[in-house]
């Protein structure tokens, strides 16, 4: 069994993948470099990312499924879960020897029914976080946000805050995958950073804008003010709107 070990990337599985081809590996199987690997019967190899390779395979992809095909699989490796490789290169492989076929819509095959799941788990996780993401002003005019999604999302939501905000300088950081993205009011970066939670803190609160408790506290006056205790509906609420997400809402903290 052949093991190629990539950094967790859609740029660096595509490198994996070409030269899986390139060597003629078989069998052969592609993981993270944060997976567990076997002990024994292995022969595992370090895929270091590369640009070239990656674009051959992308362009070759493109040229069969599309771009929304490119989106699918993109959002598979997304999902961070411990079989999307299994079942990506499965779903790759039959496209290479499938080019005529729309395969990506035969839900027959067990890989092209599970990339399809794990497409629609990120969009609704996409769509929660374009909604939840809550800005607080800080003292360099830069609004900040916290999020902790269940799957690598901040890829996916870039251009709908880039777009929506692009008279702000804003920067949402994803706690738990220890990175975030900055836009200064010309282009969006990727940031990492060595941070904890501050908002509770003194060291938080001094973060802040002079202004920025106000808001938050008009902001939950305004929430409170627009519920409707006769038709509060706790259930349809949670599922609406999950307890995970809370601690990063203005209105629920």
């Amino acid at each position: 069994m052949h093991i190629l070990i990539y950094d967790g990337s859609f740029e660096g599985f595509l490198t994996a993948v070409f030269e899986l081809y390139e060597y003629k590996l078989a069998p052969v199987q592609i993981v993270k470099e944060s997976a567990p690997l076997p002990l024994l019967f292995i022969n595992a190899k370090i895929v270091i990312t590369d640009r070239v390779k990656a674009e051959r395979v992308f362009t070759k992809l493109n040229a069969i499924i599309g771009k929304k095909g490119i989106h699918q699989l993109l959002c598979s490796i997304l999902t961070e879960k411990d079989d999307c490789e299994i079942h990506l290169l499965n779903v790759i492989r039959y496209v290479l020897k499938n080019p005529n076929d729309n395969v990506l819509q035969n839900m027959a095959d067990p890989s092209v029914l599970k990339l399809a799941q794990q497409v629609k788990m990120i969009g609704r996780e996409k769509h929660r976080m374009e909604a939840f993401v809550r800005f607080k002003l800080t003292c360099d005019d830069i609004y900040f946000s916290e999020i902790e999604p269940d799957f690598n999302v901040l890829p996916l939501i870039l251009s709908h805050f880039k777009q929506r905000y692009q008279d702000q300088k804003w920067l949402i950081f994803d706690q738990k995958r220890h990175y975030g993205i900055f836009y200064d009011l010309q282009t969006v970066e990727y940031v990492e950073m060595d941070f904890n939670e501050l908002k509770n803190s003194r060291a938080g609160l001094e973060m802040l804008a002079k202004d920025e408790e106000l808001y938050q506290s008009l902001w939950k006056t305004y929430f409170k003010s627009t519920n409707i205790k006769a038709r509060k509906n706790t259930r349809l609420h949670l599922q609406h709107v999950p307890k995970r997400y809370w601690k990063y809402l203005t209105e629920k903290v």
